[in-house]
């Protein structure tokens, strides 16, 4: 909740707050290093990919990580396979990870 100082009547805000300030912040920040480090990665292993989205859901630490990529490499693929052969391209960079939500598909057209 939004409190006052005593000395001074600006409002400080206590732990509860702070993560929201966060995720507001992240809202509007650009990619992380992290962020930035995956998407390379997948954009060289994946050179046929028409989107990948790398997403820190960790609050910025880098300790999870939501990807999304469509990739013609995918084709004729089970999911399982899919997700197999991004976790080949990362898995220098799992081992450093807390989590990893894959969401793998191929291109509509």
């Amino acid at each position: 909740p939004l409190q006052f100082s005593p000395s001074q009547r600006t409002p400080f805000l206590t732990g509860a707050r702070l993560p929201l300030l966060h995720c507001i912040h992240r809202m509007f920040a650009s990619q992380t290093e992290g962020e930035l480090k995956v998407t390379q990665i997948l954009k060289e292993k994946f050179p046929r990919a028409t989107a990948i989205k790398v997403t820190d859901i960790s609050g910025g630490c880098g300790a999870m990580y939501e990807i999304k990529i469509e990739s013609e490499e995918f084709k004729e693929k089970r999911t399982v396979q899919q997700h197999q052969m991004v976790n080949q391209a990362l898995k220098e960079e799992i081992k450093g990870m807390h989590g990893l939500r894959i969401f793998t598909s191929v291109p509509k057209c």
